[in-house]
């Protein structure tokens, strides 16, 4: 169960260690790791994502990293994973954007991670239901802790 307290980057450090979190750190929304299958995304295709999304910095900057470099963290081919990301685009997972150069030709393409953001939002909203359901039942259920200890009466009253 997700606690409601926040993490700071400190308790990260803890967990992970201050090396590994000082090395840099992404952000990924449980809703997409828990929902991974319900949306149909294979395990190449959620590894894709989580290596787009750690050169996504700023909200409005979206990240435009090399299909090779993908491809070299992953261990693939550059073509596996431009057959992955048009099938993405297909399923409304992701926006490619083209980028072009009037003299050196194209750039790297800008990847917009809106379309799975939209398609994740039931998800997120069911996870919060569910969340906010198990408080209240919480909340419901006797609390043991509060009662008071039974006495054992024997023949020594």
């Amino acid at each position: 169960m997700a606690s409601s307290k926040k993490p700071t980057i400190k308790a990260n450090e803890q967990k992970w260690g201050k090396e590994n979190i000082e090395a840099g750190w992404t952000l990924i929304p449980n809703a997409l790791l828990v929902h991974q299958a319900s949306l149909g995304l294979s395990p190449m295709d959620l590894n894709i994502l989580l290596q787009i999304a750690r050169y996504w910095w700023e909200p409005d900057n979206h990240p435009f990293p090399a299909k090779k470099t993908l491809a070299d963290c992953i261990g693939v081919t550059p073509r596996a994973i431009q057959k992955r990301i048009q099938e993405m685009e297909k399923a409304q997972f992701i926006e490619r954007i083209e980028r072009r150069e009037s003299k050196s030709g194209s750039k790297t393409n800008i990847y917009r991670l809106t379309p799975l953001i939209k398609a994740l939002l039931p998800y997120s909203k069911d996870m919060i239901a569910e969340r906010e359901n198990r408080k209240q039942e919480d909340k419901e259920r006797p609390n043991l802790r509060g009662k008071p200890k039974l006495k054992v009466v024997g023949d020594d009253d």
